[in-house]
């Protein structure tokens, strides 16, 4: 049988053409996604930036550690402390101590990241003067970089400056230096420090002091500017490859099956012709698994050489797009490419497996058949499949409802879930491909003449061939519509959440990151006809279990101004009783009820029980918890509600507001504005990844119709043939031809947009659970565009074999055998 399959191979390399492209495609993108994964396990050791001459860092504790039974549990705090007075004091003994302070500016014609220091800092990056001096006054700066020049003005956010020296940048950041007693007045709060000491007297000089870090080496690293930022990127880089790399998993291995389907129900009088000539079922089997064979190993191999190829371009585009850092490179792993092709192999030989059963099952009768009629389009085995896996979805789903709403929006649950759902409906499909075929073909059928009629009836009696069409566009059609709908949902519910809380008539935003200062509030609550409430952002920490560390973030507020400008979604409760020995928590805590104790450690580590105020409900996962001032009083005031009094003029308001934050750079808005200006919206990695992996499933898609298509057509040669015969047309054929596989492409979307559709609906559903109730959106134009792009390929790929097939006389074609 060996020789028969290679025989076989080598006579009908049309069969296994789209078999082969899609496979090797399927292990060129697993070897890519392998070794960009591969290449991103572990970021590169990176120095210290701005301290890579300074001789020791001491920085304040910036993190919260708690002891469980199980171990330490720790977390980033989101007010660090500042170096104890007295501990500044015995390291003042021991050397030179210089405090570092960093703070956002903005400058006009600078670079939007731009950040402040004192010039005494400069010297351990090192910085060095390229021209002009260093800052004497309190309005002269140093800046890096050549955006300005000495004695350039420019007016920031802090006062018009004079230029009167730069430093040449050094990658890391676009610094302005002022000098260390107006950085003092920008910026009060030092949070580490550099001194000019013998590393062991400063440790023994901070010994006893908790939390406080002494940074030398590498470690310095740990006082520059987000760190972490380099295990952050290749996270969410992994996390996108990974989407890409699993879904481009589960499409393979869909198109494959389903095109060793079509390509083994087409060949059933073959099969019959081999068992009547004394084949067994066993040796028809064997023959099918060493087509598979075949082709899975060439086309592996094809796919890791076209893979080692790709990989280097993804990794550039990636660094590009800013998605990847900078300094990402792809390295040498071997591993990728045995994976991707043994994976391939498999994939190949599961592909296959249901086929080459269905192949030893043929009868010696089947050589004899003429008629073209699928009796039985579906097995029973792939009915309970398709039965089992849509039981197990529902039941999936429900259970998910009833107890954990809110990991039904969970990125891995949406992007996952779907695949369960299109693989059901998409075994099941056969069964709905005549009644949909019928639907949606009745009015053509009704028109005059006979070309709706004949378009029906070949649709609907050719079914393994609409669905083996319908496949791929289903599979399509359902990811844009699951995971482009599930991100577009889950920001317009968070959207209705931001909506709804709001019921200030403006809200003033500060310019930059570091806030509002006492100068400006004090000049925002003096504007006449008018309630302010400032707030902050800050977090609470919480032992849940008595395990589990868990962060929460929190909004800082006054209770009265709070409950005048905001609505909180409140299952329990009052926002007025909060005060500064109580909280406002959601109901994911473990503690919520109200009046009861809970232990918390709050943004700067302190340990404080406080009493339940109020209960929010859960919402789409942003309800944080709500503390007063006091409970925060490091955390800077990023918001301002502002809500008009009783008769107050709007526009007197607004133009009141605006001058009190004009010298800080402030930003007045509406409330319908702010709302608009904060609407969520997903990462951009995530979209990009979702991007992604709709167009290798679009890509997958073009070919698994062209083979599908091209095998199709070449079936049915006599059967055009007969049509010519009978009267029609060339072109007649031609347009008739092009109506079922546009028919077969509606049949696959409106299994795709069911598919979507009930993913959105259990979507819904928990979001209404969760007391969030928002209307359901779909990408329409996404989904358009996806089925007319399939449309025209299906079309295409139907008519163009069909063409070249009516070029011969239909005597000729009539006689043609398979």
């Amino acid at each position: 049988m060996l020789t028969t399959a290679l025989s076989t191979l080598r006579t009908r390399w049309v069969t296994f053409a789209g078999s082969f492209v899609a496979l090797s495609l399927g292990v060129a993108l697993i070897a890519v996604m392998g070794l960009a994964l591969a290449s991103s396990m572990d970021a590169p050791d990176r120095g210290p930036e701005r301290f890579a001459a300074a001789p020791v860092v001491v920085k304040g504790p910036d993190t919260v550690r708690v002891s469980t039974p199980i171990g330490v549990r720790d977390q980033k705090l989101a007010q660090p402390r500042a170096v104890p007075d007295d501990v500044v004091a015995k390291l003042r003994d021991l050397g030179t101590v210089v405090e570092d302070r960093s703070f956002a500016v903005r400058a006009e014609g600078g670079p939007a990241d731009l950040v402040g220091h004192p010039w005494s800092t400069a010297a351990f990056a090192p910085y060095e003067l390229d021209a002009g001096r260093a800052p004497e006054a309190v309005d002269e700066v140093v800046v890096s970089g050549d955006w300005a020049r000495p004695g350039t003005r420019v007016r920031t956010d802090g006062g018009t400056v004079r230029v009167v020296g730069t430093v040449a940048g050094l990658g890391f950041e676009n610094a302005v230096f002022h000098t260390d007693a107006r950085a003092a007045e920008l910026a009060p709060r030092s949070l580490q420090l550099v001194v000019d000491a013998d590393a062991a007297a400063v440790r023994e000089a901070v010994r006893g002091s908790e939390g406080v870090q002494v940074l030398t080496g590498n470690a310095r690293r740990y006082a520059d500017a987000d760190p972490d930022r380099d295990v952050e990127a290749l996270t969410a880089m992994n996390a996108m490859f990974g989407t890409a790399g699993g879904v481009t998993g589960f499409v393979s291995v869909f198109v494959v099956a389903s095109t060793f389907a079509f390509a083994v129900a087409r060949r059933r009088r073959e099969f019959g012709l081999l068992r009547t000539a004394g084949a067994t079922p066993g040796q028809i089997r064997r023959m099918v698994v060493h087509e598979a064979l075949a082709v899975g190993a060439l086309a592996s191999a094809a796919g890791c050489a076209l893979g080692s190829q790709a990989a280097p371009v993804l990794v550039e585009w990636a660094v590009d797009e800013n998605l990847a850092p900078r300094w990402f490179t792809l390295g040498d792993h071997t591993w990728p490419y045995h994976t991707a092709f043994w994976t391939g192999l498999l994939v190949a030989l599961c592909g296959v497996l249901a086929a080459s059963w269905r192949a030893g099952r043929t009868g010696p009768a089947e050589a004899l058949r003429e008629a073209s009629v699928d009796a039985r389009p579906m097995t029973r085995g792939r009915l309970l499949c398709g039965a089992a896996l849509l039981v197990t979805a529902a039941v999936t789903l429900a259970l998910a409802l009833m107890t954990d709403p809110g990991d039904l929006l969970g990125r891995k649950t949406y992007v996952t879930r779907p695949m369960l759902l299109i693989t059901a409906v998409a075994l099941l499909a056969p069964v709905v491909v005549r009644p949909l075929v019928r639907l949606i073909a009745w009015l053509p059928a009704r028109l005059p003449g006979a070309g709706g009629t004949l378009v029906r009836e070949n649709a609907a009696t050719g079914v393994r061939r609409t669905a083996a069409v319908a496949a791929p566009v289903l599979v399509t059609v359902a990811l844009a519509g699951s995971l482009l709908g599930a991100t577009a949902t889950l920001d317009g519910a968070k959207a209705t959440e931001v909506r709804e809380r709001t019921t200030a008539d403006f809200v003033v935003a500060p310019a930059g990151d570091a806030g509002f200062d006492e100068a400006t509030l004090r000049r925002l609550r003096a504007v006449p006809g008018v309630e302010v409430s400032a707030s902050s952002s800050s977090a609470v920490y919480v032992l849940e279990e008595g395990v589990a560390l868990v962060r929460s973030a929190a909004r800082v507020a006054e209770p009265g101004p709070l409950a005048a400008t905001t609505r909180l979604p409140l299952a329990a409760g009052k926002a007025e009783d909060l005060d500064d020995d109580s909280i406002i928590v959601n109901e994911e805590w473990e503690k919520r009820t109200v009046g009861e104790r809970v232990d918390v450690w709050l943004g700067d580590g302190t340990r404080k029980s406080l009493r339940i105020a109020a209960v929010m409900t859960v919402g789409t996962g942003d309800n944080g918890v709500y503390v007063t001032p006091r409970n925060a009083p490091a955390a800077p005031v990023d918001r301002v509600d502002v809500r008009l009094a009783h008769g107050a003029d709007a526009s007197a308001a607004a133009a009141g507001l605006n001058r009190a934050v004009r010298a800080s750079g402030g930003e007045v808005l509406t409330g319908e504005a702010w709302v608009r200006a904060a609407r969520p919206e997903s990462d951009r990695r995530t979209r990009t990844g979702f991007f992604l992996v709709l167009g290798i499933a679009l890509l997958y898609t073009g070919i698994s119709l062209a083979n599908t298509m091209v095998m199709a057509t070449s079936d049915r040669v006599r059967e055009l043939a007969a049509l010519r015969l009978a009267g029609a047309t060339r072109w007649q054929v031609l347009r008739l031809v092009g109506a079922e596989a546009l028919t077969a492409v509606v049949v696959g979307g409106l299994l795709g947009a069911l598919v979507a559709g009930l993913h959105l609906a259990g979507m819904w559903g928990a979001l209404g659970l969760l007391s969030v109730w928002t209307p359901i959106e779909v990408p329409w134009t996404t989904l358009g565009a996806v089925l007319g792009t399939c449309a025209v390929l299906a079309v295409i790929s139907a008519v163009v074999p069909a063409g070249l097939a009516l070029r011969r006389r239909a005597v000729e074609l009539a006689g043609t055998r398979e």
